[in-house]
């Protein structure tokens, strides 16, 4: 049975706050975001799949990829990482993207702030979402992101617990 997850949407600041704990330590949760091989594992809810194009986690860094249906239809998305702290934060932007990695509008930015804290019962996660404007913030949401952001951060405790 996976952990609970806290999943609150405040629409006057136009945010998502989201908690989960997991039962192992910062560097195992890490390098679960760090490394684009363990990310293609649970970044995509099942039955989709993640695909890497590229990766580079550094503050100024890129990551694209693809999200790959069943039908094996490609959605592509990107990540800017704008400020990365080691086992500890990772603040990002997320956007839709062409094939080529061109940021396509089609889809809301989405501003990221992800924390990692060490505590008795192993990692506490917290990611602190942004958006542009109430209209993103309900585009977001009706396109099943709490569903899907769940069902991720599920597998990715799965995958850590050696399930």
């Amino acid at each position: 049975m996976n952990s609970p997850i806290i999943f609150t949407v405040d629409e006057a600041q136009l945010s998502c706050y989201i908690m989960k704990i997991y039962n192992c330590d910062v560097a195992a949760v890490w390098s679960h975001f760090s490394n684009s091989t363990l990310l293609d594992k649970w970044w995509a809810p099942q039955p989709w799949k993640c695909e890497t194009v590229n990766f580079d986690f550094v503050p100024g860094g890129k990551w694209n990829f693809a999200l790959v249906s069943p039908e094996d239809e490609k959605f592509y998305a990107g990540v800017n990482y704008n400020e990365v702290t080691h086992h500890r934060m990772i603040a990002m932007t997320d956007f839709s993207t062409d094939q080529d990695g061109k940021p396509q509008h089609n889809i809301p930015m989405v501003n990221w702030l992800i924390g990692f804290t060490g505590i008795s019962e192993g990692t506490k996660l917290t990611v602190n979402l942004f958006f542009n404007s109430a209209v993103d913030l309900q585009a977001t949401l009706e396109m099943g992101f709490e569903a899907g952001l769940q069902a991720q951060l599920n597998q990715l405790e799965d995958i850590l617990s050696g399930k």
